[in-house]
């Protein structure tokens, strides 16, 4: 889906493809961050289910289903990338600086960006400060991806908020048995795994 010239996103677009051709010496955190940035998510998660071993079975529920729903998240936003088709950026911006390998795959919504909206809205549920800080986190997620020439600013909008939400659905439909699991769990051999 190509774009029109002058329209808000693509500006929006080129404004921070100019910022970052002005901005050489970020270019090197700000790649690595857009790359390698999922492992800092992973921890992330790993230090929710350590936070929500000393609480009750509702916050341990919340830190079991944080990386589930992130799961769900990104498998979900599979078919949906590919019913929008948008075309990456540099396919329509030739002349774009980009700084990451280019790909034939299709933009919106950002896979990244809908992992890190899952993980901060399913780390949100277990402890707001540890959401407060995925969040902050997600949201430099985002404006990496597109300051590295990969996305769209609607793209990476698009999957913070789709991620939030499928990681809040998934908690809505599944906090009623995997809190009941976690009690069960807790009275059985495995306490020292959810206690």
């Amino acid at each position: 889906m190509d774009r029109v010239s002058g329209d808000e996103p693509n500006d929006l677009f080129l404004r921070v493809n100019d910022f970052a051709r002005s901005t050489p010496w970020l270019h090197g955190p700000m790649v690595g961050w857009a790359k390698y940035g999922v492992v800092v998510f992973a921890v992330l998660l790993l230090v929710g289910w350590w936070f929500a071993r000393s609480r009750d079975a509702r916050t341990m529920a919340a830190a079991l289903l944080a990386p589930v729903s992130t799961v769900i998240a990104v498998a979900v936003n599979q078919p949906v990338i590919k019913a929008v088709n948008e075309a990456r950026p540099y396919a329509v911006h030739t002349h774009a600086l980009v700084l990451v390998t280019r790909t034939a795959d299709p933009s919106l919504p950002s896979d990244h960006a809908t992992m890190a909206g899952a993980v901060a809205m399913g780390l949100y549920l277990v402890s707001w400060r540890l959401g407060l800080v995925a969040a902050g986190l997600a949201g430099l997620m985002a404006f990496a991806r597109v300051y590295v020439g990969a996305h769209y600013p609607q793209d990476v909008v698009a999957g913070l908020v789709f991620g939030a939400v499928v990681a809040l659905l998934v908690w809505v439909i599944l906090r009623v048995p995997v809190t009941r699991l976690v009690e069960w769990l807790r009275a059985g051999r495995l306490r020292p795994v959810v206690a």
